[in-house]
């Protein structure tokens, strides 16, 4: 079974990296889109392990 917090960091991890996507990997934008800080933007990108290799423009 998942639990719900468990739920919430996929959704959470999964919206960090659009909005890093639509702002071309530039985290003070992202953080931004978001309406987060860039201190928490770098804390979630460490804590959910989130890299840019292997993504391309399309």
């Amino acid at each position: 079974m998942v639990s719900l917090k468990d739920k919430v960091e996929d959704m959470e991890r999964e919206e960090i990296i659009k909005a890093l996507k639509k702002c071309d990997w530039v985290k003070a934008r992202a953080a931004k889109y978001l309406g987060i800080t860039e201190r928490m933007i770098g804390y979630k990108i460490q804590k959910y392990n989130i890299r840019r290799s292997g993504w391309h423009k399309s």
